[in-house]
């Protein structure tokens, strides 16, 4: 007997998981592409500046394709320049 069996939808299955982890989502589930505009929906501390208020918009957002320490968003926040944000203290607007 072959323990290597085929089970029918296994594929199928590891196709449709791996979709979804690529799909980055905003704090409340909507789905972010490249391009969308954003508000911060949390106070962020910056290093060597003032904090960034909840409600900031930012537009222009660029999905990155591979995180950095847990940052999957890049884009340029007005008063602070361009830097990377985490999909969960953003809300798609």
């Amino acid at each position: 007997m072959c323990a290597h069996e085929w089970v029918d939808g296994e594929a199928g299955d590891d196709d449709a998981a791996a979709a979804d982890a690529s799909v980055i989502k905003d704090s409340v589930g909507n789905v972010l592409i490249d391009g969308d505009s954003v508000s911060i929906v949390k106070s962020l501390k910056v290093k060597g500046s003032s904090a960034i208020k909840i409600g900031t918009k930012v537009s222009g957002i660029r999905i990155l394709e591979t995180p950095v320490d847990g940052h999957d968003i890049e884009a340029k926040v007005p008063g602070f320049g361009q830097m990377r944000l985490k999909s969960s203290v953003v809300k798609k607007s």
